[in-house]
């Protein structure tokens, strides 16, 4: 082995790492989330997430207001050890400064979608959600895939406010048609387009 073909893990700190470090670390793979001070490394995900999260973003994009913005893959810094990577955002559009900008505050965050993959099932449906929450996040969405067709059904929660916990307001698997966090109407049958 050739002194290049060696590579050195990150060896964490005692109190585990922090947004700070998140942001610095040189190297870190692409799509790397920090989770109660630990770094989470994503796995190469299946054709069902790519073509589900542009399914989404055409969608959102299409009726977006102009005060809001669609985005996808982007780090949301939820606290001092907790940075994760939702699938799709929808954030304030002042919240977006510049080009080469690589997080936004939870506080920008009206919408935090996952899109769920086997190495990340407990995070996208329990963590995750539980933190945005406690972020107050107000609505969130966990996309599964359902049947032999592989077909996306989206499960809409809306953060109760004095529980700080999402609360289910619509599963859909058809059409997603919501009002919240604006009109949105995205035809889920169409996922076989992309």
């Amino acid at each position: 082995m050739t002194a290049e073909s060696v590579h050195r893990w990150p060896v964490p700190p005692q109190d585990g790492y922090t947004v700070d470090d998140l942001l610095t670390l040189p190297d870190l793979p692409p799509h790397t989330e920090l989770i109660d001070g630990s770094l989470v490394f994503v796995s190469p995900q299946r054709y069902f997430h790519s073509v589900v999260i542009d399914l989404l973003m055409s969608g959102l994009r299409r009726t977006v207001p102009k005060h809001l913005k669609a985005v996808r893959e982007m780090t949301v810094i939820l606290s001092r050890r907790d940075g994760p990577e939702p699938d799709v955002s929808v954030v304030r559009a002042e919240a977006v400064t510049s080009r080469l900008q690589t997080r936004f505050d939870a506080a920008d965050v009206l919408l935090a979608v996952e899109v769920v993959s086997p190495d990340s099932e407990a995070r996208d449906r329990e963590t995750k959600p539980r933190k945005y929450a406690a972020a107050g996040i107000e609505n969130f969405w966990l996309v599964e895939m359902a049947g032999q067709d592989a077909h996306p059904v989206v499960h809409v929660y809306e953060l109760d406010k004095v529980t700080k916990a999402y609360a289910l307001t619509g599963i859909h698997r058809d059409l997603l048609k919501t009002g919240v966090p604006y009109d949105i109407d995205i035809d889920l049958g169409a996922v076989d387009e992309f």
